[in-house]
């Protein structure tokens, strides 16, 4: 009994202890836990050394607690079945657990890595279609739940885009890769980011206390579980906050938050798909209809180099989707073979031409290996291959026994045409002595010119051709009457006329042949050209930082020459020079065409400066906010002052138009980016007046606009780039852009329509034309609808909807043919709902219904042209 005392003392001591050790862990317990998505991001192209493979794979074995998201470029898998052949295999078992608690997702399967922003509609669908498809050759399991990118590989429409492959998440976050731009910081743990169409996919955005992290250009708060951006997030109501950063593939740390022992504690791992599903609030509190201005990006734009580089990517996309259109004509009306494995490899080389490398780092390489001369190489295959196949679908829809005196004229398009067709005809034939007539006899206005290359005669013609089909014309021994239409006359004063029923345009010789005049005819002879401004209409003006500031165009008289005096085209030439460096400059407009054709080539004599001139000759660091190359009020401009009272910009994006909520779109530093992307048009509108301008352009790049500011196009920058590398001059520039001048807003003008038969001129055979004169497989004229597509999968028609400028209400598609069944399907190729076929005048008539920008995909199946 003695020493009962001790012994109770003892137990009582250990009771308080057992006490304290518990409540310290409910303590533990109660802190709220904060999640990491970690993994990696890289490829063969981009980088992914030998061995990486058995380096992820070691981690995952040595650390059972981590968890990893891929974004490896698919074409990996090809180099490392060859060289890590055991390694692979076991990736394989690691990845077969694709439930939601397995270890390893596939947030990006992009085929090329592509920004996505700055591509096609068509395009980024195949980036996916592609790259899918190469994921499951290795992965055959792979499910694809979650869309993540550790580069800002984003874009307004891509919600509908990935819900029909099957997605139900993503992510819009890209902490640790920054330098070329960020989405805006918005909202909390979760929102429905909203497409243009109306499609809901719920996404982990940007936090909107997910600041910009000081002293670095390529980083967010959001790269690292830091305890202040955790608390930061926890103190808005972010019950679940996660950080994410994808290693690039050949660092070697492992685990980027070690076992959860860095930053905030507790912080665990997890999968983008397992966060959202069992860590998040699952169900958003808030709507974000994403706007593409919310993309905070750019890039070195107006350089020579990336101007090439889109010029280039551009004519691919454009030429692959004539080629399949054209394909599926020769398929369907002379049964010929179908051509997968040349679209695949055509498709195949453009999508990694779309790599996002390409773009922000045009010159890393070695010497003649560059990325950019890697796009010259992929680019021309994709170019070989669809020219090739858009020959071949000439000589199938063309054998025959005839006389040799026809002439086709497809339209790959979706809506019919009647505009100015071209037939180059060789040196041997007298154009002078021929004329053009319909099926009927009937002449049609036509014009012959010289090709320029001394090898044969350009003869322009009226041509009418149905939508996605043809039309076939003959040529006869007469020599053509004259007729009426565009003309050409030169003034007193060396002033140059150029005048169609549409339009009267002047270029005055005086100031750099920039457009003294435009009047539009149709519009109650409205003029075009703001008078009153200090800036010429159509005016090259930039800052030429070593050579005496802003130099314009318009400060000296130029020569202007007739080239095409009509009655189908007329067309002047303006040599001219700003500074010392000469410019070429061709101004063309046919009878009954909208399209106000613009073409520019400089030739500079050698590398000079344009643009801003911050820190241009040294000293610029890569942790400088401000940035010579974003500011673009400087760089080499094509001006466009328009006497418009009122002036609100539209612009296009991929599947998407936006109306500008920006008061101007200039800015200097990396904090401040601004959305002024134009990828393929961008329209200034007068809403009082009920009128607009829109300028095309054949590349992706940036306009200029704001308030005392016209509407310009970025022609030229020449000078220090990301990380200070030094874009530079090495040739001639050139460029092609177009005006439109119109009544209505852009949709109501048809301004998407326009750019398409810009984009996909009508293509002219003079092979023998075999069967009916006249052919139309697909039409939607009138509709508002768009035809990006059409392909067939055994004796399937798949055909691509796209609702670019109609409304809401339901439309009735016209079908050169007959189906046993119709069905909307979605990307994954899951039947989306059955359609219902009516007998219409020349086949089948379906009617569907889609909202404003909405994508759709029509299966005709056991399809039978007429």
């Amino acid at each position: 009994m003695m020493k009962a005392a001790p012994v109770y003392k003892n137990l009582s001591r250990l009771r308080t202890l057992f006490c304290l050790c518990f409540l310290l862990l409910a303590l533990a317990g109660a802190a709220q836990k904060a999640y990491f998505i970690d993994g990696f991001h890289g490829g063969v192209y981009g980088h992914y050394p030998r061995g990486y493979t058995g380096f992820i794979v070691e981690q995952l074995k040595k650390n059972p607690f981590w968890k990893i998201n891929l974004e490896i470029e698919p074409e990996t898998w090809d180099s490392v079945l060859v060289r890590e052949p055991a390694d692979l295999k076991e990736l394989q078992g690691l990845f077969a657990d694709q439930s939601l608690t397995g270890r390893i997702e596939y947030v990006s399967p992009a085929y090329g890595q592509s920004y996505l922003y700055n591509i096609s509609g068509e395009s980024i669908i195949r980036q996916f279609a592609y790259g899918m498809k190469k994921v499951r050759h290795y992965f055959p399991g792979a499910v694809f739940t979650s869309y993540s990118s550790e580069e800002p590989c984003f874009t307004s429409a891509l919600p509908q885009i990935l819900a029909s492959y099957g997605y139900k998440y993503a992510s819009l976050k890209n902490p640790n890769t920054c330098w070329g731009g960020y989405t805006r910081a918005y909202g909390g743990e979760l929102v429905n980011w909203i497409g243009p169409d109306g499609t809901k996919l719920i996404t982990v955005p940007r936090y909107a206390t997910e600041g910009l992290l000081p002293n670095s250009t390529w980083q967010t708060e959001g790269w690292s579980n830091s305890p202040k951006y955790i608390k930061e997030a926890l103190d808005y109501g972010i019950k679940n906050p996660v950080a994410m950063t994808l290693q690039d593939a050949g660092w070697k740390n492992g685990p980027w938050v070690g076992n959860g022992n860095r930053g905030y504690q507790p912080t665990e791992y997890k999968t983008w798909r397992d966060y959202v599903a069992n860590a998040s609030i699952k169900t958003p509190k808030e709507d974000w209809k994403f706007s593409q201005e919310d993309m905070q990006v750019s890039l070195v734009w107006g350089s020579q180099i990336l101007q090439k580089i889109a010029q280039q990517v551009r004519v691919s996309e454009n030429k692959i989707v004539m080629a399949e259109k054209m394909a599926s004509l020769s398929k369907v009306y002379h049964n010929e073979a179908w051509p997968q494995a040349s679209i695949d490899e055509g498709w195949r080389t453009l999508l990694l031409s779309q790599h996002h490398d390409c773009w922000i780092v045009p010159y890393n390489g070695r010497r003649g290996d560059t990325w950019a001369d890697k796009v010259v190489v992929w680019t021309g295959s994709t170019n070989r291959i669809s020219d090739s196949i858009i020959n071949s679908a000439f000589q199938s829809l063309g054998k025959s026994t005839a006389s040799g005196n026809a002439i086709r004229v497809y339209n790959t398009t979706g809506s019919a045409r009647n505009e100015i067709a071209k037939l180059v005809l060789p040196a041997s034939q007298d154009a002078n002595a021929i004329s053009v007539v319909d099926d009927k006899g009937k002449e049609q206005i036509m014009q012959v010119a010289s090709t320029g290359d001394g090898k044969g005669s350009a003869v322009y013609f009226n041509a009418s051709v149905p939508a996605l089909g043809f039309n076939t014309y003959k040529i006869i021994s007469k020599k053509p009457v004259s007729a009426k239409g565009a003309q050409a006359s030169l003034a007193a004063d060396g002033s140059v006329l150029l005048e169609t029923d549409l339009y009267k345009l002047v270029l005055d010789k005086n100031k750099g042949g920039t457009i003294k005049s435009l009047v539009a005819k149709t519009m109650g002879n409205r003029e075009f050209v703001d008078v009153k401004n200090e800036r010429s209409f159509n005016e090259l003006r930039g800052n030429f930082f070593d050579d005496g500031g802003f130099h314009s165009t318009a400060e000296k008289a130029v020569t202007v020459a007739i080239v095409e005096s009509g009655p189908a085209v007329v067309k002047a030439e303006i040599k001219g020079e700003i500074l010392s460096h000469p410019y070429t400059q061709w101004i063309t407009l046919k009878q009954g065409d909208r399209k106000i054709d613009c073409r520019l080539r400089i030739d500079w004599k050698g590398n000079i400066g344009i643009g801003s001139d911050y820190k241009q000759h040294g000293g610029l660091d890569s942790k400088d906010y401000q940035k010579p190359f974003y500011d673009d009020s400087q760089k080499l401009l094509a001006l466009f002052p328009i006497p418009f009272s009122s002036q609100k910009i539209y612009k296009d994006a991929p599947l998407d138009v936006t109306e500008s909520k920006l008061a101007n779109t200039f800015f200097s530093r990396w904090d401040s980016i601004k959305n002024s992307l134009l990828i393929s048009w961008v329209d200034v509108y007068d809403d009082k007046n009920n009128l607009g301008l829109a300028l095309l352009t054949d590349q992706t790049t940036t306009y200029a606009h704001g308030e005392n500011f016209p509407l310009g196009l970025n022609v030229q920058y020449s000078g220090a780039g990301l990380w200070g590398r030094n874009h530079t001059l090495t040739g001639s520039t050139e460029i092609r852009y177009a005006l439109v001048p119109h009544a209505g807003k852009w949709d109501k003008a048809g301004i998407p329509t326009e750019v398409m038969n810009w984009n996909e001129p009508l293509l002219v055979s003079t092979k023998d034309a075999a069967g009916e004169t006249m052919k139309s497989l697909v039409d939607v004229s009138g509709t508002g609808l768009q035809v990006p597509t059409v392909l067939t999968e055994g004796n399937d028609l798949l055909v691509r909807l796209f609702n670019a400028e109609g409304d809401g209400k339901p439309k009735k598609i016209k079908i050169g043919g007959t189906a046993a069944g119709a069905a909307l399907v979605e990307l994954n190729g899951s039947v989306k709902e059955s359609l219902g076929m009516q007998k219409g005048k020349t086949g089948t008539e379906l009617t569907i219904g889609m909202p404003r920008f909405g994508l759709r995909t029509v299966r005709l199946k056991n399809f039978k042209a007429n």
